[in-house]
């Protein structure tokens, strides 16, 4: 369809379109001992069963679930909003066909697709719509459940087909936020999952499978696969020991050390579009002392970490921001500390510890590659004389005290982007953001960020963005170590994977192969 765009959202695309990178798509890789072979001529229809690495959350409500990226890439399959980003990390229309900004970036129009079902079978219209945007800002309530759209004013219906979104202030970035789940008037998500996706919900069993069937009624390109049913495996060993004996057909966000006997299976590498880093708790001694968190900087070289970790697989980062979001990323970031440890001793000293520390680092269980990094770093923290101790929980539990109660002095973790805009990953570092777990406070950054998403000119925007990313690294923030690679492990009967620029699994796209 021809979208309508004047003036700023012409440039609101440029702003949203990812720059293709190195990375993001899918490629051989022989990590070792296994080469893909190609995929055969697809089939429509079957099935397959995909190990996940964690559970997904308590509540399947789209606008309440986002304790975990892995729950959110189940959910795309879903559930769809206006519009959603593709492959390539364009933002594409969904529920609605067209779209339209004003030239202050304050009001947003959308026209509605016709036709487009719910797993129910009813219809969606403009009240759908209203309902399930002014549910998520939380317009009666004043309490929002989605942050994203935090800043709507108001949802209006002008006509059947048309929807006009107001916002509080100018917003350039509103359209990669805006792809909020849409769910029928008056629906409550914890009692039925219903959304418009490609796959429709079938049931769960708790810390045993989710069961997803194709959606006949589907209003875009249908899913290949009749059922997909999601094994959850949270013990690594287990996942690995699945996928070499075929009781799982595929798995994905597998490290470079799962890879090597899995010879019956074909491998993709991708990047895993994240933030790892040693996250640092900011308001906890020692880390409440600059001096502390730039030692750390000093004494820990991620390049070794990657080595150590990843055998060599991933990209290191300097800041909290990763490649795939093309003209924000800063390459110059990533050896802003170079490996010094005299300097790393000196700042300890000036901190007051002279003989260095000892601290724990609190780490999900079931998250391989970021356990393996702590251990990485445990060993490159020795010669400056600090002593890290290893904590494995499980991933609830590192959830509800770790990122929710702020209980913790330093985890290892990848933090992800929600959609493509810019803002995804800086936001949660604003003093007040309740996102902000590690309790970074830094004037300079709120000004920063501020001024960047209270401007409506790209190139202002960006600049603004990237002193944000520049005083995360100056003021140590955390210590930022990679983007991690990812590799999909598929059964050799089964193609069509898609690598995103964000944390998306589309199973849509999947099919077997004669």
């Amino acid at each position: 369809m021809k979208k309508r765009f004047v003036a700023v959202l012409l440039a609101l695309a440029m702003v949203l379109a990812l720059a293709a990178c190195t990375g993001n798509k899918p490629g051989p890789v022989d990590p070792g001992t296994v080469e893909p072979d190609a995929p055969g001529e697809p089939i429509e229809g079957g099935e397959i069963s995909v190990g996940l690495y964690n559970d997904l959350d308590a509540s399947l409500d789209p606008h309440m679930s986002s304790s975990s990226a892995a729950t959110r890439e189940i959910l795309f399959n879903i559930f769809e909003g206006l519009v959603k980003p593709d492959s390539d990390g364009n933002l594409v229309p969904a529920i609605a066909e067209s779209y339209s900004a004003n030239a202050g970036a304050d009001e947003y129009t959308f026209k509605l697709r016709q036709g487009v079902k719910f797993h129910n079978g009813k219809d969606v219209t403009a009240d759908d719509v209203v309902y399930s945007l002014s549910r998520a800002a939380g317009l009666e309530t004043g309490e929002p459940l989605v942050s994203d759209v935090a800043g709507i004013e108001s949802v209006t219906k002008t006509d059947g087909t048309t929807i006009v979104i107001k916002l509080k202030k100018p917003d350039t970035e509103f359209l990669a936020h805006i792809t909020t789940a849409i769910i029928p008037e008056g629906h409550d998500p914890l009692s039925e999952v219903i959304g418009t996706g490609p796959f429709k919900f079938v049931s769960r069993v708790v810390q045993d499978n989710i069961v997803l069937e194709k959606f006949d009624e589907y209003w875009g390109e249908p899913a290949h696969l009749d059922k997909v049913t999601l094994k959850i495996i949270e013990n690594s060993e287990t996942l690995v020991m699945s996928l070499r004996g075929g009781s799982v057909d595929m798995a994905v966000r597998l490290n470079a050390s799962q890879i090597p006997t899995l010879t019956n299976m074909n491998i993709l590498e991708g990047s895993s579009n994240i933030v790892q880093a040693l996250y640092l708790n900011n308001a906890v001694k020692p880390f409440d002392d600059v001096r502390v968190r730039q030692a750390l900087c000093y004494a820990i070289d991620k390049h070794e970490v990657i080595d150590l970790a990843s055998d060599g697989y991933g990209t290191a980062l300097g800041s909290s921001m990763f490649p795939a979001f093309g003209k924000y990323f800063m390459p110059e970031l990533t050896d802003y500390y170079t490996k010094d440890i005299d300097k790393a001793k000196e700042l300890l000293a000036e901190a007051g510890y002279p003989d260095g520390f000892e601290f724990t680092i609190t780490v999900p269980s079931n998250m391989k590659m970021h356990v393996d990094v702590a251990q990485a770093i445990e060993n490159l923290l020795q010669p400056v004389g600090i002593t890290a101790h290893i904590d494995q929980v499980e991933w609830a539990t590192w959830y509800s005290d770790a990122y929710q109660g702020r209980k913790f002095e330093a985890t290892v973790i990848g933090m992800d982007a929600h959609g493509v805009a810019a803002s995804d990953l800086l936001a949660r570092f604003v003093s007040g953001s309740a996102k902000n777990f590690i309790n970074f406070n830094s004037p300079a950054y709120d000004a920063a960020y501020n001024a960047a998403v209270s401007t409506i000119d790209d190139a202002e925007q960006t600049a603004r963005f990237k002193e944000c990313e520049t005083i995360l690294a100056e003021e140590a923030a955390n210590v930022y170590i990679q983007d991690g690679a990812s590799f999909v492990a598929m059964a050799k009967d089964l193609g069509g994977f898609e690598f995103y620029p964000l944390y998306v699994l589309d199973l849509s796209k999947i099919y077997r192969t004669k």
